[in-house]
C-alpha cells in the first residue's frame, strides 16, 4: 500500500520540568560511527550495545535499530503506522523503545539513521540518531531526536538510563499512516510499560505545541527536550502508565509551591507569637 502512496506522490514521583533551560546541544554528540542503509520500513540487527541491560527483567546485549523511531530487542520491526505502547507491546514488535515511532523515510531527503557506542559522563553509552530525517514519502520538514542508552552498572549489574533527547519535532505523521500521530515510551509486551502523554494524538508532540511539544518540556531532567527513565533492578520508570500531562505537572507544582510558602509562614506568625 505504501508503494501506491510513492507512485503517487510514571503515580509517578518524577517531575516533568517546565520552563528549564534551553540547551541547543540537547542530543548528546557522537553515537554517529554507523550509517544505516536508507531505507524505508527497514531495519538493521541485531547490533551490540556494548553492556547488558536488564530491561523488565530479561537481560539483553543486542538489539535492532528500526528506521520507524524505535528499537527492539527480539527482532527488526519495519510497522510504520505507530499504536499504543501498551503492555501488549506494537502488533508484535516485542520489547520495545520507542522515543518517536513513526513512520520514518530516509530514502532519498535528510540524513540516513546512525548508531553507535560511545560514553555519557564517563560511562559507557550506546545511541542512535534520528538526526534530520523525513517522513514517508521522504519529504520536508525533517525532524532531529535521539535514544542513548547508558550503563549504570556501577549501582548495578544490568542497570541503566533511557534518555529519549529531542531538538526539533516538525511532523508526525507519513502520508500512509492513516492520520495517525507518533507514539513515545518503552514496553516489555507483557504487561509492563510506560505511553507518554499526548501519544497518538495530532500536533501534540510539534514544537508549535507550547503546551505538550516534546522540546518545550523534559522529564527527570533541567534540560528541555530531555526525558531520561531510569532502569533499576529490573524496573524502568513507572511501567504500567502515563505520566500526567505537562500542564496538570505545572499546577501541582505551584500549589505544591504556594502551599510551602503558606506553611512557612504559618510557623513564622507561631514563633513570633
Amino acid at each position: 500500500m505504501k508503494k501506491w502512496f510513492r507512485v503517487l506522490a510514571l503515580g509517578m514521583t518524577s517531575l516533568l520540568f517546565i520552563g528549564g533551560s534551553v540547551d541547543a546541544g540537547v542530543i548528546r554528540s557522537g553515537f554517529d560511527s554507523t550509517d544505516q542503509f536508507r531505507n524505508d520500513d527497514g531495519f538493521e540487527g541485531p547490533v551490540a550495545i556494548g553492556f547488558d541491560i536488564n530491561f523488565f527483567g530479561q537481560t539483553f546485549n543486542s538489539l535492532f535499530v528500526n528506521t520507524n523511531g524505535n528499537v527492539t530487542f527480539d527482532s527488526g520491526f519495519s510497522t510504520f503506522t505507530p499504536s499504543g505502547i501498551t503492555g501488549a507491546g506494537d502488533a508484535g514488535s516485542g520489547p520495545i523503545i520507542a522515543p518517536f515511532f513513526a513512520d520514518v523515510d530516509t530514502l532519498s531527503v535528510g540524513e540516513p539513521v546512525r548508531y553507535g557506542t560511545g560514553t555519557v559522563d564517563g560511562r559507557a553509552a550506546f545511541g542512535v540518531n534520528w538526526v534530520d530525517v523525513a517522513a514517508f514519502p521522504s519529504v520536508e520538514p525533517l525532524n532531529r531526536f535521539q535514544l542513548v542508552l547508558t550503563d549504570r552498572s556501577d549501582i548495578r549489574a544490568g542497570d541503566f538510563d533511557i534518555e529519549f533527547n529531542y531538538e526539533q519535532i516538525l511532523w508526525e505523521l507519513g502520508t500512509a499512516s492513516g492520520g495517525v500521530s507518533a507514539s513515545v515510551g518503552y514496553s516489555n509486551a507483557a504487561g509492563s510499560f510506560f505511553q507518554l502523554d499526548g501519544s497518538l494524538v495530532n500536533g501534540a508532540f510539534l514544537d508549535d505545541n507550547l503546551t505538550t511539544g516534546l522540546i518545550n518540556n523534559s522529564l527527570n531532567s533541567p534540560e528541555l527536550g530531555r526525558y531520561l527513565f531510569e532502569a533499576r533492578n529490573g524496573n524502568v520508570g513507572n511501567p504500567g502508565g502515563t505520566v500526567p500531562e505537562p500542564s496538570t505537572l505545572a499546577i501541582f507544582a505551584v500549589m505544591g509551591l504556594i502551599g510551602c510558602r503558606r506553611l512557612r509562614r504559618s510557623r513564622d506568625r507561631t514563633k513570633s507569637a
